[in-house]
């Protein structure tokens, strides 16, 4: 028999013994698993503890602080006893971090917060807290500690006073730019993120804000931020009325560095709201939508070529009718998984809506990009599913590919790559047309 291979890239170990949500533990393990990772329950402390210790990954460690109020079976000497905070803090590996839940009432004591974020508290949550909102809230975790994208930042003046390595490290590339007049179409070229101007330069050129904001393509969540190194609240109050949005004040790298960190953060966790599929953590359509102009426009200026890739699970709904759409969502969550292993770099991908996704190679011609396709539809045609206790099937998918240059727009490559899928699906499916 093949082997089942593993459906959740990620776990939860859940330490808990008055289950807060014991009757609809079922319900919880459904909304993780639909975010795509899994839950462990523990009720004795030295299972726990060992379990952390081995634990290698992405996972997460949650401790339901009731526990301090019952009555551990695996404390020393065998006996039976209350647990207290300093017990448990003392036990759980140091070199970890854990998410505590507790009641409100404890939530209301102080010095039993500060002792938390003191001790490896990577967050905490009241109860009662309904399943969606948790796991929703774990699987922003997830997504922060898996996150891979970089972001841009374009800096307008003579020295960028920054922390290059550090922006590095977290995914951050620096542009230091130097003409505030042709700023805006720099702007266009990379899309930063974020716009650092110096003061110098914004007293030369007092329009450029309003220049790169009025621009119908500029995007809001853009931020712009003035670097003023003079203590003049009249030159602030002018600044902000002309467009920026924040003021800082560059007197240390390491500061500025962490304060631009921060903004950055925000920035992408305000993106992955808009533009990212809660389910998969992939592009949505409209995220794919943006990128895909992007790299057009990045393709064109380096002479690349781009191959656009649409994939449609095969008989999707006769698995959904079979099987239940919960077990068709975890189909299409370890569709995602494979398609992710298989990604060049400079790649994106989509979950486009339902049970359709949408790749889009770079720097790939049309045949190899119906290669790589085919690959990936290998790939997925391996994976064993369980349907049903020692009852295991395998499924496939149908795609089409189309390219540009040969297609000018992201609109005519998807009108392309999909009529080339339906010819795949009416030749019979599992294949991959060109």
């Amino acid at each position: 028999m093949a082997e089942v291979e593993l459906l959740y890239k990620n776990q939860v170990m859940l330490f808990t013994q008055t289950f807060f949500i014991k009757d609809n533990k079922n319900e919880l393990l459904l909304c993780a698993h639909k975010y795509d990772f899994d839950i462990l329950f523990f009720v004795q402390m030295s299972d726990f503890v060992m379990a952390v210790q081995s634990s290698e990954g992405n996972n997460l460690f949650v401790i339901d602080l009731d526990v301090l109020y019952n009555m551990q079976d695996d404390m020393q000497h065998n006996r039976r006893q209350t647990m207290f905070l300093g017990d448990l803090l003392q036990r759980l590996p140091a070199d970890k971090n854990y998410i505590f839940l507790q009641t409100v009432r404890q939530g209301e004591r102080f010095l039993l917060q500060q002792k938390l974020v003191n001790s490896n508290c990577l967050a905490y949550a009241e109860k009662p807290i309904a399943n969606e909102v948790l796991v929703d809230k774990l699987f922003n975790i997830f997504a922060q500690n898996k996150r891979g994208e970089s972001n841009t930042v374009v800096y307008l003046g003579d020295k960028p006073m920054l922390d290059i390595d550090l922006l590095a490290a977290n995914q951050i590339e620096l542009l230091h730019y130097q003409d505030a007049r042709s700023l805006h179409v720099r702007v266009k070229e990379v899309q930063p993120d974020v716009v650092l101007i110096e003061e110098a330069q914004y007293l030369q050129t007092e329009a450029l804000v309003r220049v790169l904001k009025k621009n119908i393509e500029f995007d809001p969540g853009r931020e712009i931020i003035l670097l003023q190194s003079s203590q003049n609240p009249a030159l602030a109050r002018h600044a902000l009325d002309s467009g920026f949005d924040e003021i800082l004040t560059p007197n240390d790298a390491d500061v500025l560095t962490r304060q631009l960190i921060n903004r950055i953060n925000k920035i992408r966790a305000s993106k992955d709201l808009i533009s990212r599929d809660r389910a998969t953590g992939l592009l949505n359509k409209v995220g794919l939508q943006k990128k895909a102009q992007e790299w057009i426009r990045r393709a064109t200026k380096e002479d690349k070529a781009l191959a656009y890739g649409i994939i449609d699970i095969d008989k999707f709904k006769t698995i959904n009718d079979t099987w239940g759409h919960y077990f068709g969502d975890i189909v299409i969550k370890r569709l995602s998984l494979v398609l992710s292993a298989q990604l060049g770099e400079r790649d994106l991908l989509s979950r486009f809506g339902g049970e359709e996704f949408v790749v889009v190679f770079w720097d790939s011609t049309l045949e190899q990009g119906k290669q790589k396709l085919d690959a990936m539809r290998e790939a997925f045609g391996k994976i064993t599913f369980e349907v049903k206790p020692r009852e295991h099937k395998n499924f496939s998918f149908s795609g089409g590919v189309a390219d540009f240059p040969a297609c000018k727009t992201e609109n005519e490559m998807f009108l392309k790559a999909d009529a080339m899928l339906y010819l795949a699906k009416e030749g019979g499916r599992n294949q991959v047309r060109i």
